[in-house]
């Protein structure tokens, strides 16, 4: 008997084992690409060339990092990127949690209409709107300047957002509210004093999203900076490491890195909003 409990124990103490080296694996190939790009960051060109697969680099070679901070101006696109990427953030959670708040704590005739309306608009592709956004921002005076960047990258990419914030007000027992209204408490008050400050986890989740795509936003920025290089963002940016006849492959390694880092930075700050707000909205 106790030979076979052994046994037992041996067999699922094996699985398990195989199990965790399975998984190992697979994160290692998941994330290869990512150690390979700031292994890449701090090779010479020769060495990059020779030994392309290899993670570990002969000599931190840190010219890579100063080259693409000094000579490609990645300083002034940092800047802009993190300006963009602060503004769009701070217009979207305005809109996203009003509307939120709306859909989620009113009943109002053709509500549901506006969430099919909402949930159809997620499978429209960007490519699609990048004109009539040109124009638009073109018309309004705001081409070729940072604000007008802001206005665009705040108009889409929004509805999943807006669910999250629905999802987690419908969720705030009728009682607060109600109690908010006979203190005399009107709509805009009740959404500034009450309603935001508890959805700080959805904010969080909120800002960690929108950060991630405003930061790493390509083709937008792209067409609405065309003609003023000196306001395009880091994504943008890593453009001026590709010439006509040649590619700066570890300069792009290395401003590739540089623009990750903040990306990461935010996420380990605000990762425990991020866990709470998913799971909050997505409760019950």
């Amino acid at each position: 008997m106790n030979n076979v409990i052994s046994r037992r124990i041996s067999l699922s103490s094996l699985l398990r084992g195989c199990t965790h080296i399975l998984f190992i694996g697979l994160c290692f190939i998941w994330i290869y690409p990512f150690l390979w790009m700031v292994s890449s960051s701090f090779k010479t060109d020769r060495e990059f060339f020779a030994n392309r697969l290899s993670l570990i680099p002969e000599t931190l070679n840190t010219s890579n990092f100063i080259r693409a901070w000094d000579t490609a101006n990645f300083s002034q696109y940092f800047l802009n990127s993190f300006l963009i990427t602060a503004g769009v953030v701070l217009i979207v959670i305005v809109t996203t949690s009003a509307c939120g708040y709306a859909l989620g704590r009113y009943s109002f005739p053709g509500k549901k209409l506006i969430f099919v309306i909402l949930i159809c608009s997620m499978f429209i592709p960007l490519e699609f709107s990048i004109i009539p956004i040109a124009v638009l921002i073109n018309a309004l005076g705001l081409s070729n300047s940072l604000f007008g960047v802001i206005l665009a990258e705040s108009g889409g990419g929004s509805v999943m957002l807006i669910m999250l914030f629905a999802g987690f007000f419908s969720q705030i027992p009728k009682e607060l509210e109600e109690s908010a209204t006979i203190d005399g408490s009107g709509f805009l008050r009740t959404y500034v004093s009450i309603m935001l400050p508890l959805s700080k986890p959805i904010i969080g989740s909120a800002a960690i999203m929108q950060t991630v795509w405003t930061w790493n936003s390509f083709l937008l920025p792209l067409v609405l900076t065309l003609s003023n290089p000196s306001i395009r963002p880091l994504a943008v940016g890593i453009y001026a490491f590709r010439g006509e006849n040649v590619v700066d492959w570890t300069g792009i390694a290395a401003g590739a890195t540089i623009s990750i880092i903040p990306v990461i930075v935010v996420f380990l700050f605000l990762q425990r909003y991020f866990i709470e707000g998913i799971s909050g909205a997505v409760k019950g």
